[in-house]
């Protein structure tokens, strides 16, 4: 599945009782999603954006918000350094990755993309 195919999915409710994503499958949707690094224990996929000011980081922060309340899987965001913004994605209910993860992740992709957020940079590593 593509990250564009991602993108036209929604995400849906989970309330536990499913496998979280093993590994292989984790790497596997994160080809499409380069930005993207899967977390050391891979319960989560983390991407780190580096902004022109704490301003755009919080105008971020909060279109990341208004998606994650459509699609109603949240992110952790954390803005540090003041323009410094880490997104991490799990899906509490299952301890670890699920679609959702990964569908709202190639939504964020197209946010920043579609909106030409100015001063996004990837910053290394997870």
């Amino acid at each position: 599945m593509d990250a564009n195919e991602l993108t036209k999915r929604r995400c849906a409710p989970c309330e536990g009782g499913v496998e979280p994503l093993s590994i292989e499958q984790s790497r596997g949707l994160l080809r499409e999603l380069p930005q993207w690094r899967l977390s050391e224990d891979g319960e989560s996929i983390v991407r780190q954006l580096v902004l022109r000011n704490f301003v755009e980081a919080l105008e971020l922060c909060n279109q990341i918000g208004q998606l994650a309340e459509e699609e109603q899987h949240h992110p952790d965001l954390h803005v540090t350094g003041y323009r410094k913004l880490r997104v991490e994605l799990t899906t509490h209910a299952i301890g670890g990755l699920s679609e959702n993860d990964f569908i709202l992740a190639a939504k964020i992709d197209r946010l920043i993309r579609g909106d030409g957020v100015h001063g996004v940079e990837t910053a290394g590593g997870s």
